[in-house]
């Protein structure tokens, strides 16, 4: 049996700007942190020659053909794989909740798959075989960030080229910069799930049809993910806490379901209780929040979200990226 991680990751500054509607145009940059929440997938030689998944269901086919789950029955495909296997997977943080776990999963299936086999893959291959599944294959309207940082880890800025290409760059953060931003980041789960799909989509559209001058507040918000990536390496962390405040009012433009009235009530909770700015992780709707909260505040607007109904979520940053965690594997 193969034991395969990947991490989910907290996006910093930028994100957005690599969804194709604005990075094929104009070129994207976002500084993104993997994290210690994993999606897992276990793969085992099947006596039987057909193949079984374990998921939120449980499916026995006799072909990768048959198999209902798209990015399970892909990654067969990717890697010729046919039968005889058995897949599990597993995750510490739920579906469609901004963390990108949907991309987490496909790295490590197909890093899974890859060891099956008994092939050394890059991070870079299974970041862009992990686009090429998501994106080419099923279409989803999607970036690269994701799948890119869940295959590389740390804390890392990532370029998105014209092209289609993508440079990633490990920043060199002092050991006391990451201590204090692990300290002065906290997550709260709003309780709301939805698909990306729905908000990215009117989102393409908003930047397409140029609404509202949504170009012009993408190439903000790019810009803000390079003073992201100054303010990190300069250690000046307070200002980075007041950045996210305005990156968070220029993306909530750009989808009208990209936030509520009640996920509206959270933030500006957060923010009377010492917050010094935030935002909902991904494509927004639900899912995570990320505030930036100095030490002396941190108990109040703990107390604060909690009697909203909030859910905290401890973490550390991630820096091995996929990886397999166990190999016992025998011909």
């Amino acid at each position: 049996m193969i034991v395969s991680r990947a991490p989910v990751r907290f996006s910093l500054g930028g994100g957005g700007t690599d969804l194709p509607s604005y990075s094929r145009e104009h070129g994207g940059f976002v500084v993104a942190a993997a994290v210690d929440k994993f999606l897992f997938v276990c793969v085992a030689r099947r006596f039987y020659a057909n193949i079984r998944l374990a998921y939120s269901e449980t499916e026995i086919v006799e072909t990768v053909d048959a198999i209902r789950h798209r990015i399970f029955r892909e990654g067969l495909r990717l890697t010729g794989i046919a039968g005889g296997v058995e897949l599990h997977s597993l995750a510490d943080v739920p579906s469609n909740s901004g963390l990108g776990s949907s991309s987490s999963f496909t790295v490590a299936l197909l890093n899974g798959l890859h060891a099956f086999k008994r092939e050394f893959v890059s991070a870079e291959q299974l970041a862009r075989e992990a686009c090429q599944i998501e994106i080419d294959v099923l279409k989803e309207p999607i970036g690269k960030q994701d799948q890119y940082i869940a295959a590389y880890g740390g804390i890392s800025a990532m370029t998105f080229n014209r092209d289609g290409s993508v440079d990633v760059e490990r920043l060199p953060l002092k050991e006391e910069v990451i201590d204090e931003l692990e300290s002065n980041l906290v997550i709260y789960y709003t309780g709301v799930e939805r698909a990306a799909s729905s908000v990215l989509k009117e989102q393409a559209a908003t930047l397409v049809e140029n609404r509202d001058a949504a170009v012009q507040r993408m190439h903000r918000i790019k810009e803000l993910g390079r003073e992201t990536k100054r303010i990190l390496l300069a250690g000046e962390l307070d200002q980075y806490g007041e950045m996210l405040h305005e990156h968070w009012t220029n993306k909530r433009k750009l989808a009208a379901n990209m936030t509520d009235s009640a996920l509206d009530e959270h933030y500006e909770a957060g923010r009377k209780a010492g917050a010094i700015g935030g935002k909902l992780m991904g494509a927004g709707g639900g899912g995570f929040f990320m505030f930036y909260v100095r030490a002396p505040e941190r108990r109040r607007v703990h107390d604060v979200l909690c009697a909203r109904g909030l859910r905290p979520l401890r973490f550390r940053f991630d820096f091995d990226g996929a990886r397999i965690v166990a190999n016992f594997h025998r011909s």
